[in-house]
């Protein structure tokens, strides 16, 4: 069974103003997925009827093969936590230890349960020194880090990330994509993310969706969505360097069989150099 699935889900805001057209999507377990649009195009609507924010116009949200209505949002909600693009739409208690506490005690959980995953999840994120500050106290990464705690803290099988690399540095950018890319193997966590930095997503996901205009327009591997570059140019994203990089050498004649993680294209560049010494 599908972790999540979405059948001809639509939805349209208040004024008759649409968000998304009859968008078909499966996502299966332990899976890491880019959801990629420019802005407008449905993206942060489509995760908040993955969570039970909002509910469809028309169509069918399904979490383990149960559609999502408001007779279930705890269940929906214990299955999926979702981390929003500005941390400060999330973190709201005196202290960090008492916001990442917050889920779970809404969960109904003991306290002993409750300062566990609060020590756990400040250690795995590496913010033990952060427990007793405030939250207007923190840099804009320190928020960051602490919203996603609070999600994590709530053990979701699925976690939802909207635009989560925007407003980090470079370093806070890497650590992120990395802490990412272990959790479907780690912790057995299905990851979905947005993201406007597209030559992160080969490093980060196995599976790409663009949306453009409230529909899906391409869905397959950052490979088979990445080469097809007018597709990206009439989604209105940009496309990414190191598929720019495959195309050009395609298109002098050389044979690139490699993916588009940057390992993979480091080897395959060094091995068309050693071909030319």
């Amino acid at each position: 069974m599908h972790i999540i699935e979405t059948r001809d889900l639509s939805y349209t805001y208040r004024g008759g103003i649409p968000a998304l057209d009859h968008v078909n999507l499966i996502i299966p377990r332990h899976a890491r997925i880019a959801v990629l649009g420019s802005n407008g195009a449905g993206k942060s609507t489509l995760f908040s009827l993955f969570c039970g924010i909002l509910q469809p116009t028309s169509g069918k949200v399904l979490i383990q093969g149960e559609e999502v209505t408001k007779k279930n949002l705890r269940m929906v909600r214990r299955t999926v936590g979702m981390v929003f693009q500005n941390p400060d739409d999330q973190i709201f208690s005196p202290t960090v230890a008492e916001d990442i506490a917050f889920g779970p005690i809404n969960l109904g959980l003991d306290a002993e349960t409750i300062a566990h995953r609060v020590e756990e999840t400040l250690r795995l994120l590496e913010i033990e020194h952060l427990a007793d500050r405030a939250p207007h106290q923190l840099s804009g990464g320190e928020k960051k880090r602490v919203a996603l705690a609070g999600v994590l803290a709530m053990e979701p099988q699925v976690l939802v990330l909207d635009e989560p690399s925007s407003g980090l540095d470079p370093r806070g950018v890497a650590e992120l994509c990395r802490f990412i890319k272990t959790l479907p193997e780690k912790y057995g966590m299905t990851v979905i993310f947005s993201t406007h930095h597209v030559d992160l997503v080969p490093e980060m996901a196995d599976t790409v969706f663009v949306l453009d205009d409230g529909r899906i327009v391409a869905q397959g591997t950052p490979e088979e969505v990445f080469m097809q570059e007018e597709l990206l140019k009439g989604a209105r994203l940009d496309v990414p360097i190191l598929a720019r990089l495959r195309r050009r050498l395609q298109e002098e004649g050389h044979t690139i069989d490699a993916g588009l993680s940057y390992e993979a294209m480091e080897a395959a560049v060094l091995g068309l150099l050693e071909k030319t010494v």
